[in-house]
């Protein structure tokens, strides 16, 4: 039996402690996660998923984007002083992949399968899921750290004025990558017993 995707996913952990230390170009990067994404499977073939990556300037753009709009909602500044300094842990790493779902195919999707009109919105974001694990994993093989966030919707609107993002791509989540400076701790997993059922 072969494992080298178990070894894999074993790979892909949430790292938080990332740095510039990357040792593949930012073409080489661009090409590895633009190629993960298109091998992802999407229901109906419809390719709704969609992403911007940044990096430099626009990677720490990004995160300000994230400082200043959380500044408005977290007032108080001792919380805000922490919050600020989780941010400025993201801003440290080498790039981001904003996530986006293209709400237009998949209206036009349901429009034209009505029979399962009820059931596309789930599906793209069944394929949002395995979009971001293609890409984390393919990360992780080249050695590299990421981890997920999710400040959407709270963003949205200044992401979409700063980097032009059409209007009808839907923001779903944010990924910082980077070198890994510190690995992940131990996981702990439940028992098989308790979350699988074997039939034969």
């Amino acid at each position: 039996m072969e494992t080298k995707f178990i070894e894999l996913s074993k790979q892909r952990r949430t790292i938080y402690n990332l740095g510039r230390n990357v040792k593949l170009s930012t073409d080489d990067l661009t090409k590895l996660i633009q190629e993960s994404i298109k091998q992802a499977p999407t229901s109906f073939n419809n390719q709704t998923q969609r992403a911007v990556i940044l990096f430099g300037k626009s990677h720490e753009k990004l995160w300000d984007i994230v400082i200043d709009r959380l500044k408005q909602e977290v007032p108080d500044e001792a919380a805000f002083a922490k919050t600020t300094a989780k941010i400025n842990a993201f801003k440290a790493a080498f790039g981001t992949v904003l996530f986006y779902t293209e709400t237009k195919t998949v209206k036009e999707f349901e429009e034209n399968f009505p029979l399962y009109a009820a059931n596309f919105q789930d599906w793209s974001e069944q394929s949002q899921g395995g979009t971001q694990q293609a890409v984390w994993t393919a990360l992780a093989e080249n050695g590299i750290g990421a981890n997920l966030q999710h400040y959407n919707p709270l963003i949205d609107d200044e992401v979409r004025a700063a980097f032009n993002i059409p209007g009808s791509w839907k923001l779903r989540g944010e990924m910082d990558f980077g070198s890994i400076e510190s690995p992940a701790g131990d996981k702990d997993y439940m028992a098989d017993d308790d979350r699988f059922l074997v039939f034969k």
